[in-house]
């Protein structure tokens, strides 16, 4: 399934939606206001919380926690690399990694050596924009979850420092 993630210009947090192949909103992602660190809610259509993303502070390279229903599902630590930003993702899905290009705006997301999803930033919108392509088959949210932290860890200006 093909998702289009597209954050508000101007809003006060990291609020956007999520909408599908068909623009029909799918998602709702609430940023917290004010806090330490990236706290950012995956939400249905109705607000209920399916994934809280909480980025982990002090460490020499990104690191966030993705939690469901209070429990832990997954870390994603960023690695060290020159050319091609990368990530490990330890969760209780199964083995995933993500590999992007030299400008972390393209990135593939690998379940136990398999494709599971293609992301891609749009380079010349006004507001971030990406498109998501998930497998079918696949935890829809989750993966776009792991998209949220990507975007956080490379673009997001506040987490830069």
């Amino acid at each position: 399934m093909r998702y289009l993630i597209r954050q508000k210009v101007f809003s006060f947090g990291d609020n956007f939606t999520i909408k599908d192949e068909f623009e029909q909103d799918r998602y709702i992602v609430r940023g917290k206001v004010l806090s330490f660190g990236d706290k950012l809610r995956l939400e249905d259509l109705n607000g209920n919380e399916l994934f809280y993303i909480e980025q982990k502070l002090f460490r020499f390279l990104p690191e966030y926690n993705i939690y469901a229903g209070g429990q832990q599902m997954a870390t994603v630590k960023k690695e060290l690399s020159f050319f091609t930003p990368k990530f490990v993702i330890n969760s209780v899905y199964g083995s995933y990694d993500m590999q992007g290009n030299m400008f972390g705006y393209d990135f593939q997301i690998y379940k136990d050596g398999r494709m599971v999803a293609a992301i891609s930033k749009k380079w010349f919108a006004f507001s971030d924009s990406y498109g998501v392509e998930i497998e079918n088959g696949e935890d829809q949210a989750f993966l776009l979850a792991l998209a949220i932290v990507i975007d956080q860890v490379l673009h997001d200006d506040k987490n830069n420092s």
